[in-house]
């Protein structure tokens, strides 16, 4: 008897839905899986028949043959192992309702006792099977939460294979479809930080430069000396930046859902990530790749912060197969047989010391550095790369009286809503530019239309430019960071005092900056 159940391999941030055909003959015995399927998924034959035995029954000792199509996809993991089985049981007769089989996607990994445990994708997964027009899908109970997202499609979280075969049984009566109000879970949990601005003492500039950053959506590098709070700061980024939209807390989850990062009975990433990976990270794992493609660092930062503390630490090649992405706001997989899109459109944040020894330019601490050593640790960083980075913040010690004064701190949440303010007037300006959302993403065109500046700012420019001696490429950078400053100011027009802050904001460019 041949029975076709449905399972789905997620390429990408995407997913396929996967015919997975059995059939049985008396002519031979023996097990066969086809259809480009790796060792994890030809490997399921043994848990499913210890599955099989340890709920009472056993397999035919006949030929079962099972063709996953399309058959030149590659299919990979150990989410088959459910359908593949219940598949088996239905072609050999070992269970009921092998008619009504075909109206559901059915994925989840066996163990040899027949308990269900957790897969990758659940979401995308759930999404195609809305698309299709399924009438359900069962999921293990542990990926129920994020796959019941999906409105419009009858969700069932299942802990043991026996839930499956009775829930088929009994004419799709045994288990009820979750229920999951998708926006109450995802605003109430949206400004639940356990971090705030309001915990740092001083550093009122930094504060302000990130303030920025966050309403510009710059990329940020920190300079400062061991223990002046760059990585502290860092971490308090996602507070002040705009809530999530519901859709791009989709886009996120489904990232981490393929990763695998999600955690258990997890719905939607509810807060921007924050990525921060150590400095010894390989290409593939910051960009992503692998055979089978998966998610990098920098996907996993969509919709939100990728900090890379100790920047120069980092090896250069690792560093350099970033700045297409950043430029994109998009990275491509290629392999033989495939090729994969992952978003990424992050926000940059770096932190480094001005030196090897943490102490140039330190106000207190002498430098111990031989002489060329300063730039040559620079020189780590190349120019392209700093191209991409608007704003370059000093990080100075915070004294002992800024330490311990009891004067309240601005909290994240004033600041938050002052960022708020600024992108509201971003979206306006930016509404018929395709592909654009504020004000660091704007072109070298829209640059001229938007950035227009006084004869007076011109003037300013000009000598901040021969004075500082700043490269040619601070130039854009400077006009993108005036407009922003301007709009956290609510100001229609790039007035003198905002392009005089955006051009303190290019240490790194001036000349002599490193001796």
């Amino acid at each position: 008897m041949l029975v076709k159940t449905f399972g789905s391999a997620v390429y990408g941030v995407e997913a396929i839905t996967i015919t997975v055909e059995v059939n049985w003959m008396q002519t031979s015995t023996g097990y066969i899986i086809v259809g480009l399927a790796d060792n994890a998924v030809k490997e399921s034959m043994q848990r499913i028949e210890s599955t099989v035995k340890c709920i009472g029954t056993d397999l035919p000792r006949t030929r079962i043959v099972v063709n996953l199509a399309p058959a030149d996809l590659k299919k990979s993991g150990t989410a088959f192992d459910l359908p593949i089985a219940i598949g088996i049981l239905a072609a050999t007769k070992r269970m009921k309702g092998a008619e009504v089989i075909d109206k559901y996607i059915i994925m989840g990994e066996l163990s040899l006792d027949g308990e269900i445990r957790s897969i990758k994708g659940a979401l995308p997964i759930a999404i195609q099977a809305r698309k299709e027009g399924f009438k359900g899908l069962i999921v293990p109970t542990a990926n129920a939460k994020e796959a019941g997202m999906v409105n419009n499609l009858n969700v069932y979280g299942v802990a043991h294979i026996k839930d499956v075969i009775q829930f088929f049984e009994s004419d799709e009566q045994s288990l009820q479809p979750i229920k999951i109000n998708t926006r109450e879970e995802f605003f109430h949990s949206q400004y639940d930080f356990e971090i705030d601005f309001a915990d740092v003492k001083g550093q009122e500039n930094i504060k302000r430069a990130l303030e920025i950053a966050a309403a510009g959506g710059h990329n940020a590098i920190l300079i400062g000396p061991p223990g002046a709070g760059k990585t502290m700061l860092a971490k308090r980024l996602p507070t002040i930046l705009p809530p999530l939209s519901l859709q791009e807390a989709l886009e996120t989850t489904k990232i981490h859902s393929v990763a695998g990062k999600l955690p258990e009975n997890t719905t939607l990433v509810s807060k921007r990530p924050f990525r921060s990976p150590h400095h010894t990270i390989s290409d593939v794992a910051l960009v992503g790749g692998g055979g089978i493609p998966q998610p990098g660092e920098i996907s996993l930062a969509h919709n939100g912060v990728l900090f890379l503390d100790e920047l120069p630490e980092f090896k250069r090649t690792v560093l350099e197969v970033m700045r297409q992405p950043m430029e994109e706001r998009r990275v491509t997989i290629s392999r033989a047989k495939v090729a994969v899109d992952f978003p990424a459109s992050f926000m940059l944040i770096a932190s480094m010391n001005p030196c090897p020894c943490g102490y140039y330019n330190h106000p207190d601490k002498d430098c111990t550095c031989p002489p060329g050593t300063v730039q040559k640790y620079l020189n780590k960083i190349s120019g392209p790369l700093l191209d991409r980075i608007d704003l370059h913040v000093e990080v100075t010690p915070v004294p002992f009286s800024e330490l311990t004064t009891l004067k309240p701190q601005e909290t994240s949440a004033s600041i938050r809503d002052k960022v708020i303010k600024a992108r509201e007037i971003q979206e306006v300006r930016y509404k018929d530019a395709s592909d654009v959302y504020c004000n660091a993403q704007m072109s070298s065109k829209m640059l001229k239309e938007v950035c227009v500046i006084s004869t007076a700012g011109q003037n300013l420019l000009k000598k901040a430019m021969e004075r500082l001696n700043l490269s040619a490429r601070a130039y854009d950078r400077i006009l993108k960071v005036s407009r922003t400053i301007a709009d956290l100011a609510g100001s229609e027009e790039i007035k003198i005092e905002h392009l005089a802050e955006a051009i303190q904001y290019r240490s790194l460019d001036r000349e002599g900056w490193a001796g």
